[in-house]
């Protein structure tokens, strides 16, 4: 039986809840939403207005329309990011971000003239407040950071950097690709202007499911033009939420499932699920810390870690030490550079990425202690 360790990327196994209500999705109603009248293109439309009220609610978000779907959280960041930044705009965002950020950023810099600044975070990934504010220029529009790195869990402090971009008049843009599901986010409390997620990691909801909130008010270009099922006379793309972002036919049963994944977590308790997932956090980080040829590169502090702890054996390439972990003792991590090669240059791990063991909400202290011993015993066996 696999030990599944490697939740930062798609959290498994789903819920039964969101299995069986994609397969009743799929058996009973499963129409095209609001591309007709009939009674289960209706079914459709009602069943996909529901999830998003589900959603948005469980981000604190008012008005359920000014939330889009979207396949994953990588293209709601491009949405976001290329849909409102313009030659000789300046963005600051942080040492710790994902490809979906980085890439994107990059892209614009070269090609439309954008400004990047990236806050360079300390040895654990930690970003200080005052930094970002001594990088704030007249030409800043934006500032985007994810809510907690995929590589080592660190918690960034998103209410402080939501202050700052509301006292600046800066648009802020959550990432909230790792943490969502496992931090409570209310995009009202911490200020986000812009929020993005996908549905298959925390979320607990199904791969090809995502989402971009945007405040009422802000201007988003669109990246993609196409049929909405609105205004089907016009020749242009509509310039109304959630119609402008979401061309051509959603994933219903997908976006049923992301909303049943959420109900389970409002129905489980997200304090519960998040203090049950830290208890077995702290027990692996305490006995790999047994563990006198590992080096750690997480913290062992329930805030400021949203469930992942990040290892190496010195000397030992961590691709290594990951393949004898799954081939030997059953036990699913990901090692490398995780899609996010400046957070590593960050904490020192750009030449031997690391290993990750990323805890689910369906993770057990059983597990854990097998996973702990397998590590000594691969301890045991360098000396």
């Amino acid at each position: 039986m696999m030990i599944y360790l490697d939740n930062a990327a798609t959290s498994y196994p789903k819920p039964e809840t969101v299995i069986n209500g994609m397969v009743q999705c799929m058996k009973d109603y499963c129409a095209n939403p609001g591309r007709g009248g009939h009674a289960l293109s209706v079914a459709s439309g009602k069943a996909v207005m529901e999830a998003r009220e589900t959603i948005s609610s469980f981000f604190g978000i008012k008005n359920p329309l000014q939330l889009s779907f979207t396949k994953n959280a990588t293209e709601a960041i491009n949405v976001g990011i290329k849909g409102i930044l313009k030659p000789g705009d300046h963005v600051i965002s942080t040492s710790m971000e994902h490809n979906s950020v980085v890439r994107p950023l990059k892209t614009l810099e070269k090609e439309s003239g954008i400004e990047v600044t990236f806050i360079r975070c300390s040895e654990f990934g930690e970003l200080d407040i005052e930094d970002l504010k001594k990088n704030i220029k007249k030409n800043t529009k934006m500032i985007v950071s994810t809510l907690s790195s995929n590589v080592n869990g660190i918690i960034m402090p998103v209410g402080d950097i939501g202050k700052v971009a509301r006292e600046k008049g800066i648009l802020f843009l959550l990432d909230a690709s790792q943490g969502a599901g496992t931090i409570k986010i209310d995009v009202e409390e911490i200020g986000a202007d812009l929020l993005a997620f996908p549905g298959h990691k925390a979320l607990l909801g199904p791969q090809g499911t995502g989402g971009l909130y945007v405040k009422e008010g802000i201007k988003i270009n669109t990246l993609i033009q196409g049929g909405t099922g609105s205004h089907s006379e016009n020749l242009f793309q509509p310039d109304f939420m959630p119609d402008m972002l979401e061309s051509g036919t959603v994933n219903t049963p997908g976006i049923i499932g992301l909303s049943l994944g959420i109900k389970f977590i409002e129905n489980m308790g997200l304090d519960i699920l998040k203090s049950n997932k830290f208890a077995l956090v702290k027990r692996l980080w305490e006995g790999a810390n047994e563990v006198k040829q590992i080096k750690l590169y997480s913290k062992n502090d329930i805030h400021k870690n949203s469930g992942i702890v990040a290892l190496n054996f010195e000397g030992v390439d961590s691709s290594e030490v990951s393949y004898v972990l799954d081939k030997v003792y059953g036990i699913a991590t990901r090692a490398g550079l995780h899609c996010a090669p400046m957070a590593h240059e960050t904490i020192g791990t750009r030449a031997s990425g690391l290993v990750r063991f990323s805890i689910g909400c369906f993770n057990t202290m059983e597990e854990i202690d097998h996973t702990i011993r397998a590590l000594e015993e691969i301890g045991a066996n360098l000396k």
